[in-house]
């Protein structure tokens, strides 16, 4: 099973977001829906997302500030964000949505094929960085592996009963790691 992606949509009008599943539902993707801002930083807290369509116009907490929330924190820090907007886009909207974190914006009405496709390309990204990273951790938790199977060989280890116990322990906490990869990388993680 290949890995998916989740794509949070941000938007106050339930309607919105259904059109956005509609949209965006052929890319195989996890489409995550909340109503207001509030909900969105709280989504980007307790998950990772490889994008953000976030509507500008919204009560309470609007999109810039949600923008704004989002790119405090260490954990959604690099999420990309699309403002989607139905009011007409003022230079200085604009300005003040690129410095709160916007890459990018679409009016509504906007194109369905535009959108999914530019969603499409943080999608892949996305992926793609998750998985550089996997090839990267298991290359690397591979020579923590090798390391500890010559560690176990040496005859001093094999002498002294606290360190085989203690090698064996790093052996269980080094398979548990081995397994969690190994379950992130074919999609259960």
């Amino acid at each position: 099973m290949s890995r998916q992606a989740r794509i949070l949509l941000v938007d106050d009008r339930p309607e919105n977001l259904v059109a956005l599943e509609a949209i965006l539902s052929s890319l195989n993707q996890i489409l995550v829906s909340v109503g207001s801002g509030e909900q969105a930083v709280q989504a980007v807290l307790a998950d990772e997302y490889a994008v953000v369509l976030l509507d500008i116009m919204m009560p309470g907490m609007d999109g810039f500030e949600t923008a704004t929330q989002i790119k405090r924190h260490a954990r959604s820090r690099d999420v990309p964000i699309i403002f989607l907007t139905a009011a007409t886009l003022q230079p200085e909207q604009a300005f003040r949505g690129y410095a709160s974190g916007a890459v990018d914006y679409l009016a509504k009405p906007f194109d369905p094929w535009v959108l999914k496709s530019k969603v499409s390309v943080f999608v892949d990204l996305y992926l793609k960085c998750s998985e550089s990273v996997m090839n990267y951790l298991s290359a690397g938790l591979g020579g923590v592996e090798e390391t500890l199977a010559l560690l176990r060989k040496l005859p001093a280890v094999l002498r002294d009963a606290e360190a085989q116990e203690t090698a064996a322990q790093l052996a269980g906490r080094v398979g548990r790691l081995r397994d969690a990869l190994e379950a992130i990388a074919s999609g259960a993680g």
